[in-house]
């Protein structure tokens, strides 16, 4: 039986493309590039608003420069547009209160920039425990890199053993792996399901109600 589960953000508790998109379209329109429909959104994120907006840059503008002038004003629209239309997925809610009710500890590993992720959970999630909620933070590098689990364990301490790690994409699925904690990827989030057994998914839920099942088994 597991004690602690860390959930990625966007796309596993929270459907924010349509967010994330306007942003980025809204930073892109400003200057003077082309924007991108919506649909093609689930590919372009996954490893943070650095490499989003990279993605979306035309190729010949994807230089550091370039990007750091955009990302300023991606945050700035994106900081007053949170959820605009960000909603958690159907079944979330009543995932994380069953998991509380019986005893799990909670957390967040986003690759979402840490004001936003921690704004996120406040906003949506405000009743529940979350013990620990990292984002991206300077001098922490990106998922796949395990640097982030171990963040939260040191908030928590708990065998690893003990772990379960819940994603949407192959990049949770491999953190997991590089963090040595068991996966479980979601078929309900940004990336298809042979990405998540690409990255060797150890369980693949379609349900959040199925993850009780994974977390409570001997």
């Amino acid at each position: 039986m597991k004690s602690l589960v860390i959930f990625d953000l966007d796309g596993t508790l929270l459907n924010s493309i349509a967010d994330l998109a306007h942003a980025a379209n809204h930073a892109l329109a400003v200057c003077g590039y082309p924007t991108h429909d919506l649909a093609t959104y689930p590919f372009f994120v996954g490893n943070g608003v650095g490499r989003l907006l990279e993605r979306v840059l035309p190729p010949e503008n994807r230089d550091p420069e370039s990007v750091a002038y955009i990302r300023n004003i991606f945050q700035e629209y994106y900081d007053k547009h949170l959820w605009d239309y960000t909603v958690p997925y159907p079944g979330i809610e009543d995932m994380l209160d069953n998991l509380a009710s019986r005893g799990f500890k909670l957390a967040v590993a986003s690759n979402k920039y840490q004001s936003a992720t921690s704004a996120l959970i406040g906003h949506f999630f405000p009743r529940l425990p979350f013990e620990s909620v990292h984002g991206m933070r300077p001098g922490v590098p990106a998922k796949p890199d395990p640097s982030i689990v171990f963040d939260i364990l040191r908030d928590v301490p708990t065998p690893k053993a003990e772990v379960t790690y819940v994603g949407d994409s192959g990049v949770d699925m491999e953190t997991a792996r590089r963090a040595c904690v068991q996966s479980v990827g979601v078929s309900w989030g940004f990336r298809p399901v042979a990405e998540l057994r690409q990255y060797y998914a150890e369980n693949i839920i379609s349900d959040p109600s199925e993850l009780i099942r994974i977390v409570t088994a001997d």
